[in-house]
C-alpha cells in the first residue's frame, strides 16, 4: 500500500452512518475517506480479511466508562497493530423529527451508555421515557424511519446530519470531560507504513507475568530505568485461565534506543510480552 493511498483506504468502524467511531476516522483521516459501517465489533474486525475494508478505526478508552473490554480481547485474536489515535469529545445532542419541538417529545431512544451519561437531563425530564438502542446513530435512524415526532433520540451532531434529523437541544451530557480515545489498525506491512517515523513515541504493549512474587515490579522496573513514560497500566482475566491476568500499558519514549532496551530487559521478566503498536501520541 502507498503513501499516496492511505486517503483514499477503506475504514470499517462498529456501529451505524453518523456514529461517534466514524466521526472519529474522519478526523484522523480526513473528510474524503470511505467508511464502513459494521454492527458488532467482532464484525468490524472481520471487515478486514473479508476483504470489505482496508483498516479498522476502533474505540479503546473512554475518560468515564474506562477501557472497551471486548476491544482488547479481539485485538489480542487478531494480527492486527495499532498505528494511529485520536480523542474525540463525546458530546450529546437531543435530537427530533424536522418540525418537532422539545415539548413533543415522549420517549428518547439512545445506546444505554448514551443515556447513562445524560443523566442530569433526564432528572430534569422525568416524564421522558428512555429507550435502549443497539447504537446512538442507529437510534436517529430509526427515528427518522417511525416519523412520530413524540420520540427523540440523543447521539452525536454528525447523525443529525446524516439523517436529517433537527437539534433540540445541544450538549445534554453530564460531565464536560467525556472524551474517547480511537485508535487505528492496520496488517503489520500497512501498519510500518503508515508510522510517522520519530514522532511515533506511543507504544500499547501487552504482557503476562510469571507466577512468583515480584513479578510486576520485575516487569515495569526496567522503564523507568531506562526514562521510558508510563502513561497507563491495566489488568484483565486471561480467558479459559481461572485467576489468571494480561496487562496492558501505554508507555511513551522519545530515544528509541531507551525503549529497545527496556522492552529487552521487560521481556526476560515477563512469560509473554506483545507490541501491540506504536504511534504518534493524540493531544487533547
Amino acid at each position: 500500500m502507498a503513501e499516496l493511498n492511505f486517503r483514499k483506504m477503506r475504514v470499517a468502524f462498529q456501529g451505524e452512518s453518523g456514529a461517534f467511531s466514524e466521526a472519529a476516522a474522519l478526523e484522523l483521516l480526513g473528510d474524503g475517506i470511505p467508511t464502513v459501517p459494521r454492527t458488532t465489533f467482532d464484525a468490524a474486525f472481520r471487515a478486514i480479511s473479508e476483504g470489505a475494508a482496508d483498516a479498522l478505526l476502533v474505540p479503546v478508552e473512554n475518560t468515564l466508562a474506562g477501557s472497551v473490554v471486548r476491544v482488547y480481547d479481539l485485538l489480542l485474536e487478531s494480527n492486527l497493530e495499532m498505528c494511529g489515535e485520536t480523542i474525540l469529545p463525546i458530546e450529546h445532542q437531543l435530537m427530533g423529527m424536522p418540525g418537532a419541538r422539545r415539548e413533543d417529545l415522549q420517549a428518547v431512544a439512545s445506546h444505554p451508555m448514551a443515556l447513562a451519561q445524560c443523566e442530569r437531563f433526564f432528572s430534569r425530564n422525568p416524564q421522558l421515557r428512555r429507550v435502549p438502542a443497539e447504537d446512538t446513530a442507529g437510534s436517529v435512524r430509526e427515528m427518522m424511519e417511525r416519523g412520530e415526532k413524540q420520540f427523540g433520540a440523543i447521539a452525536g451532531r454528525r447523525a443529525a446530519a446524516h439523517y436529517g434529523a433537527v437539534v433540540l437541544e445541544e450538549n445534554i451530557q453530564d460531565n464536560a470531560e467525556n472524551f474517547t480515545r480511537f485508535v487505528l489498525l492496520l496488517p503489520p506491512d500497512e501498519a510500518k507504513l503508515y508510522r510517522r517515523g520519530a514522532d511515533a513515541t506511543k507504544i500499547s504493549l501487552a504482557m503476562r507475568l510469571a507466577h512468583q512474587p515480584g513479578a510486576l515490579l520485575a516487569s515495569l522496573e526496567p522503564f523507568a530505568r531506562h526514562d521510558v513514560n508510563l502513561l497507563k497500566i491495566e489488568s484483565r482475566p486471561i480467558h479459559g485461565r481461572p485467576w489468571e491476568y494480561q496487562f496492558y500499558l501505554d508507555v511513551e519514549a522519545e530515544e528509541p534506543e531507551h525503549l529497545e532496551q527496556a522492552l529487552r530487559e521487560a521481556r526476560e521478566a515477563t512469560s509473554e510480552l506483545r507490541v501491540l503498536g506504536k504511534y504518534v501520541a493524540a493531544r487533547r
